[in-house]
């Protein structure tokens, strides 16, 4: 299963958080996954990849050319995916991914994920998505999204597949619920991630 995961590029005040990014990354290398995330080498970002990566794991990034030239793109991924703008760079993260993850993170965090529930809304391809809310990071948009539903701008089943697991041990369970449920639909699971792992390493 290809796991989109969105987070920050910086680790964030709370060091929960990077605990938090590696131990998904080992979960994901080590379950036979593909992470699918942001290309960088930097904050939660760096810290999923580079998990990921040395527990064994595929892991395709998708990144800017600009953030590229900048320097902070991670070395020896599965695969690179260069692209030239950031609404490229999110379509083809959703292009890539069977479930979707937010982790902390900042506005980018938040529109990608954004574009994800708009997706589970719209039954156009993902049936739910996750937002780690760790220590109640993403407890102020739970409120929101509550406010929306009373006001009915959403409906419960839509506030239903937006799911807030407060642990990796929880968010994990959930995905591997995920990876069996696409098994059972004749899709890539555990064992048999869609990443090509035979590609060289940063092509573009």
């Amino acid at each position: 299963m290809n796991i989109t995961v969105y987070c920050g590029s910086n680790p964030g005040a709370n060091p929960r958080f990077l605990e938090a990014a590696e131990q998904l990354g080992t979960w994901i290398g080590r379950a036979g996954h593909c992470l699918v995330y942001g290309g960088s080498s930097v904050g939660l970002m760096g810290a999923v990849s580079r998990a990921a990566l040395a527990a064994g794991g595929c892991v395709e990034g998708v990144e800017p050319r600009f953030f590229i030239d900048a320097g902070v793109a991670q070395h020896d991924l599965t695969r690179l995916h260069v692209v030239e703008t950031m609404a490229e760079r999110k379509a083809l993260m959703i292009e890539l991914g069977d479930a979707f993850v937010a982790l902390p993170g900042g506005v980018g965090t938040l529109e990608e994920i954004s574009e994800i529930m708009s997706q589970v809304r719209l039954s156009l391809g993902p049936r739910r998505c996750y937002l780690l809310n760790l220590d109640g990071f993403y407890d102020p948009l739970r409120q929101l999204l509550g406010a929306m539903l009373d006001q009915g701008f959403l409906d419960q089943r839509d506030v239903d597949a937006f799911l807030f697991p407060t642990s990796v041990d929880e968010l994990t369970a959930a995905l591997a619920r995920d990876a069996d449920e696409l098994a059972v639909l004749g899709r890539p699971s555990a064992g048999t991630p869609r990443c090509p792992e035979a590609l060289p390493p940063n092509a573009g």
